[in-house]
């Protein structure tokens, strides 16, 4: 996570300055961890050929898709719908997730992102 700049008191952050982190989708900048304003945080997140079917406990993930190939997808808890650029999508806590394909996609998180709210089914 990055230092958050201020400019007239308003937290502001350069996502470019922010350095990726492996995620189960592939790889997340992640931005405005611990602002009081904000009550989540914000990922730009490149999004793996291999990304991994996952869900959360507690936290719900909105994902605006800002880039992607032409058979992008997500599959929630198993079922499948195409993406296109522009389209969004809220995942509730308890939904199995993953994006296939390709794609850059912007996720809004609340409340704030911790990564040990990361769940895996058992193979």
């Amino acid at each position: 996570m990055s230092a958050i700049d201020r400019i007239a008191g308003c937290p502001t952050v350069n996502f470019t300055e922010i350095a990726p982190v492996a995620c189960p989708c592939g790889q997340a900048r992640r931005g405005y961890a611990d602002v009081p304003e904000f009550p989540g945080t914000i990922h730009v997140t490149d999004i793996s050929e291999d990304a991994q079917t996952h869900y959360h406990k507690t936290l719900t993930e909105t994902y605006y898709i800002l880039e992607c190939g032409p058979d992008a997808a997500m599959e929630l808890d198993g079922r499948s719908f195409d993406v296109k650029p522009g389209w969004s999508v809220v995942i509730p806590p308890g939904i199995r997730h993953r994006a296939v394909g390709k794609m850059r996609v912007l996720i809004v998180v609340l409340p704030e992102f911790d990564p040990a709210d990361e769940w895996f089914d058992k193979a």
